[in-house]
């Protein structure tokens, strides 16, 4: 009966406890924070620039009217450290800059070449940031002045960068998405170096940094993506151009949907445009020796016809099939070459395939694995339908009077 009481007693004071320490004890006050949705990172001499674009609530709240300020902040510091950087943010900053909502992460180029390791290591160490924001590298700019461009259709310049990238890796083949625990685990992965879209600022730089860069139809600064850089390790050493980046991304199983176009038999070209795409890679070891192969199924469907041609002919549509079968068998196979020449080192993950395959024989090769990659046999195999031809079988310009 004792023993029933006390037990009474217990379960009455905990009931009386309990609503006293709900809630969330860790609640931050928006009014106390100040949001960054982007952040930079820079090189100079032996110290590290961040920046961070922080969120005028005020300016991009849906009931508030347009005031003709700028919808965002950029705070910046230099230290010797990034964390110390970010710290030293303050100084300047009269909220605590909170990190829970980054788009995106520019890095600038010289940065990249000396290495981003230890950056990565900070983003990865932080409880408060999310992981799925994109990183890109700043070509031939620094990453803090592609922050500062201000972008029409989305009022914030990382939401801008985000969401383009976003869309473009979707539709548009040469660019890539990547988030810092993929770009760590392709560092961490035997076989295999990551790779980041580059993006560069085209037109007037200064006055991107001006209101009145969206108040025009054709904004005096743009930032665009352009191109892949390639890794060794951790450190940027060169970049792939349009044609190459889109083989990389063909290679790696990357593209979504593209487009382009081929010549026609007699004259003029014809669109394409891929609708699904798939590339399996398979390691195998023929005597002795390891050969990959590529095998690729693609869907497309033809976009425009500037040329004469007869689509209702079925033996043409075979025709653009191989033609088209031949031109991405080319695309990836420059890539590779490109790579084997210039680099000397795998950047499509052959080597990890292999190890994913055949981890004995990967055991014996790896430390020689970027010696072998130069000779090493890539066989491609290119299967293409063309599933749609558009709202019509022929071109009316096969009947246009001369």
């Amino acid at each position: 009966m004792r023993f029933m009481k006390q037990s009474l007693l217990l379960l009455l004071v905990l009931m009386t406890i309990a609503p006293l320490t709900t809630g969330c004890w860790n609640r931050r006050e928006l009014n106390e924070l100040a949001i960054q949705l982007g952040t930079s990172i820079d090189k100079i001499g032996g110290q590290y620039r961040v920046a961070v674009q922080v969120v005028i609530p005020g300016e991009v709240s849906a009931r508030a009217s347009s005031s003709g300020f700028s919808p965002v902040t950029l705070y910046h510091a230099t230290a010797s450290t990034v964390f110390e950087a970010f710290r030293k943010l303050t100084e300047t900053s009269s909220r605590k800059i909170y990190s829970a909502h980054i788009r995106v992460l520019v890095l600038g180029e010289s940065l990249a070449k000396d290495g981003i390791s230890e950056v990565l290591d900070m983003f990865s160490r932080n409880p408060e940031a999310r992981t799925d924001f994109y990183l890109m590298v700043a070509r031939n700019t620094s990453a803090m002045q592609v922050l500062k461009t201000l972008t029409s259709l989305e009022k914030i310049p990382a939401e801008n960068l985000f969401y383009a990238l976003d869309t473009s890796a979707k539709t548009w083949a040469p660019t890539t998405t990547v988030t810092i625990e993929k770009l760590i685990e392709q560092l961490v992965t035997e076989g295999r170096s990551p790779v980041l879209t580059g993006v560069k600022m085209i037109g007037n730089t200064q006055r991107g940094e001006e209101l009145s860069n969206v108040q025009e139809i054709d904004p005096a600064a743009q930032t665009r993506f352009i191109g892949l850089g390639v890794f060794r390790r951790d450190k940027l050493v060169g970049w792939l151009n349009e044609e190459q980046s889109k083989g990389y991304n063909y290679i790696s199983n990357n593209v979504k949907s593209t487009a382009g176009h081929m010549k026609c038999p007699n004259g003029g070209i014809i669109g394409m445009e891929t609708l699904r795409n798939y590339t399996k890679t398979q390691a195998d070891i023929v005597n002795g020796k390891p050969i990959i192969t590529l095998k690729v199924k693609n869907v497309s469907s033809i976009t425009d016809v500037e040329c004469q041609i007869d689509l209702k002919k079925p033996e043409t549509i075979a025709a653009l099939e191989h033609e088209s079968e031949l031109k991405i068998e080319g695309i990836m196979k420059a890539a590779v070459e490109h790579a084997k020449q210039t680099y000397g080192f795998d950047i499509f993950g052959f080597g990890h395939e292999l190890y994913e395959s055949h981890p004995r024989v990967w055991e014996k090769e790896k430390e020689t694995w970027n010696e072998q990659f130069k000779q090493l046999e890539v066989k491609y195999e290119v299967e293409v339908k063309i599933h749609k031809i558009g709202t019509t079988n022929d071109s009316f310009l096969n009947y246009v009077k001369e």
